[in-house]
């Protein structure tokens, strides 16, 4: 499928009232997803120490702690990007949640010993932290407030969302069909559905040019000024010499072929049993969908199955020209790698939740484009940037080829 994404450019630049409509989409499948792991796993939310996962106390309430952070508590959040970070800002809900939930203050694998509220007063402070919210946003927007924090806990919230729903697929944990009905498993190009988009050499504008008048959207508001991510900014421009592209991800059909070979290691929640393969899918064995695309594959994976086929990864900006400009391109199923490291655009400015950006740059992280399906249609932007290191294969990525 190809995704409109008219739905993710709307988010950016929503007023008050659509803003209010998605802060509540966003928590009511937050809270959809705490019950689904209560359900499973009881109140205590007990998982072993992983790299890849928080433990889910931690998880739900840090979203929590997160918007209140930067919205009630942020007595500059008028200034949009121009907010101190480190003013000094009033008490929060809860004794001790800066102390439990600042990501950028709390070690991961310490997340693990924190005396952390029980599930109830988790809940509790959730609920009470967004009201409080949701108050804030309409005063705001009746002065004409800049609404940037409020977008930024939005996308926040959706980024978490998805987390869990990846970390579910680890833990064997099902999920409400509503969260899943969509999921990678299904569709897919069939073989001979598959095209090669030539695309001739160009320039290409990588990043947004100019978020604060709202460059690629109609605006009539000075409050709904249009959102970014530090990481998207600044707009410059990039030579694209002419390139092949396939029009979708690769499919289980291409890809195990290299599994069988030998020249690819055996991709997470895959197993072939009677000669037939099979995927575990939220804990339940199910057989794969030999159409639908390879999900949960490393970028160490997906280089190496481009080494065997005589293939390569496309750039950041090979993939997002193709996107905006190739009718046929099919994306939104899996997160696709490219074979770009996750580094600063020339004239970075890091906005004022710093370390968004920061562990991604510090860290040897690569630029993953488009969407899965477990990703909200307000994130699904070909300009949206996500970034992951090349052996992670927890996340719903897979991948599309270019010719050499």
């Amino acid at each position: 499928m190809a995704v409109d994404f008219s739905v993710a450019q709307t988010a950016r630049c929503n007023n008050a009232e659509e803003l209010s409509t998605a802060l509540q989409a966003a928590r009511e499948k937050t809270l959809t997803l705490l019950q689904a792991y209560v359900d499973a796993l009881g109140p205590e939310l007990p998982v072993p120490y992983s790299t890849e996962l928080n433990p889910p106390r931690w998880e739900f309430g840090h979203v929590a702690w997160f918007q209140a952070f930067w919205t009630a508590r942020n007595l500059q959040r008028q200034a949009g990007t121009h907010c101190d970070p480190d003013h000094i800002r009033p008490a929060g809900h809860m004794r001790d949640e800066d102390k439990f939930y600042d990501s950028s203050n709390v070690p991961h694998k310490t997340r693990w010993d924190l005396p952390l509220p029980d599930l109830e007063l988790t809940r509790a402070y959730m609920q009470s932290t967004f009201e409080e919210t949701l108050r804030l946003l309409e005063h705001d927007a009746q002065r004409g407030e800049d609404l940037y924090f409020y977008r930024l806990a939005l996308f926040h919230e959706d980024m978490h969302a998805e987390a869990c729903i990846y970390m579910a697929q680890a833990l064997e944990i099902p999920l409400p069909a509503s969260l899943i009905k969509n999921t990678s498993e299904k569709g897919g190009l069939k073989p001979g559905e598959l095209k090669a988009l030539s695309i001739p050499a160009t320039t290409w504008q990588l990043g947004w040019s100019d978020p604060a008048s709202g460059d690629d959207a109609e605006l009539t508001q000075e409050t709904h000024r249009f959102f970014a991510f530090d990481n998207e900014l600044p707009a410059h421009s990039v030579r694209l010499p002419a390139f092949s592209i396939d029009n979708g991800p690769v499919s289980w059909h291409r890809f195990l072929p290299a599994v069988d070979a030998g020249a690819v290691t055996m991709p997470r929640y895959v197993r072939k049993q009677g000669g037939v393969w099979q995927a575990c899918h939220f804990g339940q064995w199910v057989e794969l969908n030999l159409d639908a695309p390879a999900v949960h594959i490393s970028k160490d994976q997906a280089d190496a199955w481009c080494r065997w086929a005589g293939r390569r990864l496309p750039t950041e900006a090979e993939w997002e020209y193709a996107a905006y400009h190739a009718s046929d391109f099919q994306w939104g199923q899996v997160w696709e790698w490219t074979s770009s490291r996750f580094v600063p655009f020339d004239g970075f400015v890091a906005h004022p939740y710093r370390d968004y950006s920061r562990f991604g740059f510090e860290e040897h992280r690569y630029v993953l484009k488009g969407a899965s399906w477990a990703t909200d249609a307000r994130m699904a932007h070909p300009r949206y940037r996500n970034f992951f290191p090349p052996e992670r294969c927890d996340i719903h990525a897979g991948f599309r080829s270019c010719a050499l």
